[in-house]
C-alpha cells in the first residue's frame, strides 16, 4: 500500500482552506469588522443595552472567524517547516510530531468547512432552545435537565453568551421543561440538527431496585425572531397566565407574581418567562420566543409543501435522533448519521462538536437531495 506524501496532503488541505476563505468572503468579514469596530467604539453604544450586546457579540464572533482561518494558515505553514527539519535531520520524534499534527489539522480544517454548509435562510440566527421531559417519569426529568446542561456546557466551551429564559421544576427531582437562548451568530444553523427526541438508557439513580430505565426528552430548535420578519399575532388568539416563579429549594426565587405563561390558542404552542423580576419585561420576552416558535412552524409548513408538490415523503419533527446508553455497555450515537462515541461523560458534558458537524453534513445532504 503506498504511503501518501504529506506534502501533498499539505497542498491539498491549503486548497480546501482557500476554498473556505473564498465561500466565507473573508474580505467582506474583514470589512464588517471595521463597521462593527466603529459601532463598538461611539459613547453611546450601551445606551441601548440590547443592540450594544448584538454588536459585540458579532464582533466577537467574527473575529474568532478570522483569528481561527489565520491560524491554520500558519500551522500549515508550519508544518512544512516541520517535515522538512525531520527530513533535514533524519528525526523521527519530529516526523512523528509533524504526523500528529497534519491529523490535527485535518480535523480543524474539516470543521472549518462545516461552517460553509450553513447557508440556510435562518442559519446566521442566534437559537432558542426549549427542553421537556418525555416518558419515563421521574428519569425523563432528570434526563431533560442534563440535555440542559449538555448544551449550556456546550455554549460555555464555544464562548457562547447563553440565557436561560425559563424553567418549570419536576417535584421529585428534574425539570418539566426549559427555554433558553445560545446568543451567537449561526447558533441556530448549528444546533438545529439537534431538534429531536434524545433517548437515555441507564441503571436509574430513582429506583431502589437499580433496574435499567429508558427515558426521553425532546428538545426544540427555533431561530430568534429579527425586526425584519413577519409575524402576526393577535391578542385575542393569546391567553396570558400570570403565576409565581419556582425554583429549586426557593432560592432566588421570585418572590412575586411576575411570571408570564403564554397560550397561543391557534397552534397551542405554550411559551413561558420568568428570569426577568418585571412582569413586562416577562411578557416581551415570551412573546419574543413564541414569535420564533411560529417563525418556525411557518419555516416547516412552507418545506411539507414543497415537498408534498414534489412528491416526497418526510420525517417527522420529534422523532427520535440519538441514544445515549449508560447501562450495560456506554456509548452515544446518533441514529441519522451512525457517529457514535464511547464517552458519554464527554458528550453529556457539553462535547458535542463531532455529533454536531456530522449531522450538518447529514443535513446538507438530505436538503440537496431534495433540490
Amino acid at each position: 500500500m503506498a504511503l501518501i506524501d504529506p506534502a501533498e496532503e499539505i497542498t491539498e488541505l491549503t486548497g480546501t482552506l482557500n476554498s473556505i476563505q473564498d465561500v466565507l468572503d473573508v474580505d467582506a468579514i474583514r470589512k464588517q469588522l471595521e463597521e462593527l469596530g466603529e459601532q463598538a467604539a461611539a459613547p453611546d453604544l450601551w445606551n441601548d443595552q440590547e443592540q450594544a450586546q448584538k454588536v459585540t457579540s458579532k464582533l466577537s464572533y467574527l473575529q474568532g472567524e478570522i483569528n481561527r482561518i489565520e491560524s491554520l494558515s500558519r500551522r500549515l505553514e508550519d508544518l512544512s517547516v516541520l517535515y522538512e527539519l525531520a527530513a533535514a535531520e533524519d528525526d523521527e520524534d519530529t516526523r512523528e510530531e509533524a504526523d500528529r499534527e497534519l491529523a490535527t489539522l485535518k480535523g480543524d480544517i474539516g470543521a472549518l468547512e462545516v461552517r460553509t454548509l450553513l447557508s440556510g435562510e435562518y442559519d446566521a440566527r442566534e437559537a432558542v432552545v426549549t427542553i421537556q421531559s418525555q416518558a419515563g417519569g421521574v428519569d425523563a426529568a432528570d434526563w431533560a435537565q442534563m440535555l440542559q446542561r449538555m448544551y449550556l456546557r456546550w455554549a460555555e466551551r464555544k464562548g457562547y453568551p447563553a440565557e436561560v429564559y425559563e424553567t418549570s421544576y419536576a417535584e421529585e427531582a428534574g425539570i418539566k421543561s426549559t427555554t433558553f437562548t445560545v446568543k451567537a451568530p449561526y447558533a441556530y444553523g448549528t444546533l438545529r440538527g439537534e431538534h429531536g427526541t434524545h433517548r437515555l438508557v441507564r441503571i436509574s439513580p430513582f429506583d431502589n431496585q437499580g433496574r435499567r430505565q429508558t427515558s426521553f426528552a425532546g428538545v426544540d430548535v427555533v431561530p430568534v425572531v429579527e425586526t425584519t420578519d413577519h409575524i402576526d399575532i393577535n391578542e385575542d388568539d393569546l391567553r396570558v397566565d400570570v403565576y409565581r416563579s419556582s425554583g429549586p429549594g426557593g432560592q432566588g426565587v421570585n418572590t412575586t407574581d411576575s411570571a408570564v405563561r403564554l397560550t397561543h390558542l391557534p397552534t397551542g404552542i405554550v411559551v413561558s418567562c420568568q428570569n426577568e423580576r418585571s412582569q413586562l419585561q416577562n411578557k416581551a420576552t415570551a412573546m419574543a420566543v413564541l414569535q420564533s416558535k411560529l417563525l418556525e412552524r411557518k419555516r416547516q409548513e412552507e418545506a411539507a409543501a414543497l415537498n408534498e408538490i414534489r412528491g416526497e415523503s418526510t420525517t417527522s419533527w420529534g422523532t427520535q435522533i440519538r441514544n445515549y446508553v449508560l447501562h450495560p455497555y456506554q456509548i452515544v450515537k446518533d441514529l441519522r448519521t451512525g457517529t457514535e462515541a464511547g464517552n458519554p461523560s464527554a458528550v453529556l458534558d457539553g462535547d458535542l462538536d463531532e455529533f454536531i458537524e456530522s449531522e450538518i453534513r447529514w443535513t446538507r445532504r438530505q436538503e440537496s437531495g431534495a433540490e
